[in-house]
């Protein structure tokens, strides 16, 4: 089995204990452990093999290291069950911070870390999603701080949708699925349909997650991609933050049939359309998942300039 080490922001007495790292000191500011977490650690930060063939986790990465450190702060308790999860979230919470922004034309303040102060976070609820709490202060439109409120926000991580679209045959490939919150919302059609999507897991980028689901979801391989409007689709509540791209694919008559991965219960139904037919689906209110609407219609707007993009 591997001797690990780890280094910098997780080398902390109270990370260490929060992953289950409680062996022995290693040197300064390392700690020597072996099994888990290694792998998963090494996988997302990327590992040194030492003189004594020990292998240092957190050197490569800092930044990333001191970002999960921050997360399993928050809910020790939970963190080491939920590692992959955490890791998500601190490479998602590092793309917040050194994503490009659009220009906004000086529609809203300019982006400064003294705008928003946290005072307090929490997490009520740490499963394959949660919940936190955060009490924050916030500059006003005129200036002045609001007093201390109150916020929760549901969080899932990034996430990837993706339409692929053969451009010779001018049609798309969209996916019927059963939704878990339709249903307990009490929809009497919880079955959606959506684009290809997926969760971005641990430092994957979003371009390769693309991809990953085109394949797991609908057997495809797909070819160059463009990048659509990325977005929060329900920021009063939910910090899921989408990237769109618009996939070149092959899809002859036989492209649609079943998918979806069975470790994770997916029941996935894929339907060939002509992209016509779904931007009418689109304005007429058929389609009821968001991404998809709002992919349909940047398609049917920038259809030219894609078209272009996909051809190289």
């Amino acid at each position: 089995m591997p001797n690990w080490r780890i280094s910098g922001a997780l080398a902390a007495a109270d990370v260490r204990a929060a992953l289950g790292v409680n062996e022995q000191a290693a040197g300064p500011d390392a700690w020597a452990f072996t099994g888990a977490p290694g792998p998963a650690l090494a996988a997302a930060l990327g590992e040194t093999t030492l003189p004594d063939g020990s292998r240092l986790i957190g050197a490569e990465n800092p930044d990333l290291a001191a970002a999960l450190a921050a997360e399993i702060r928050v809910n020790p308790a939970v963190a080491g069950q939920r590692l992959e999860a955490l890791i998500a979230a601190a490479a998602a919470r590092m793309r917040a911070q050194t994503d490009p922004l659009p220009p906004d034309g000086g529609l809203l303040p300019p982006p400064d870390p003294g705008n928003v102060t946290l005072i307090r976070r929490r997490q009520p609820y740490a499963g394959f999603f949660t919940v936190e709490e955060h009490r924050l202060t916030h500059l006003r439109h005129d200036g002045a701080p609001t007093p201390p409120i109150d916020r929760s926000v549901f969080l899932s991580g990034d996430a990837v949708v993706v339409l692929p679209w053969d451009v010779a045959r001018d049609r798309v490939m969209v996916i019927d699925q059963f939704r878990a919150a339709p249903a307990a919302r009490g929809d009497h059609q919880p079955w959606l349909v959506e684009t290809i999507a997926g969760r971005i897991d641990g430092v994957d980028n979003p371009e390769d997650t693309a991809r990953r689901e085109a394949l797991e979801e609908a057997g495809l391989t797909l070819g160059r991609l463009v990048a659509g409007p990325n977005c929060y689709p329900s920021p009063g509540a939910v910090g899921e933050y989408l990237y769109t791209f618009i996939g070149a694919a092959d899809l002859p008559d036989d492209a649609a049939g079943l998918g979806g991965l069975e470790s994770e219960a997916e029941d996935i139904r894929t339907h060939i359309l002509p992209r016509a037919e779904l931007t009418r689906m689109a304005l007429d209110g058929v389609i009821r998942n968001g991404p998809l609407v709002m992919l349909a219609l940047w398609l049917e707007c920038s259809q030219t300039r894609v078209r272009a993009a996909l051809a190289g």
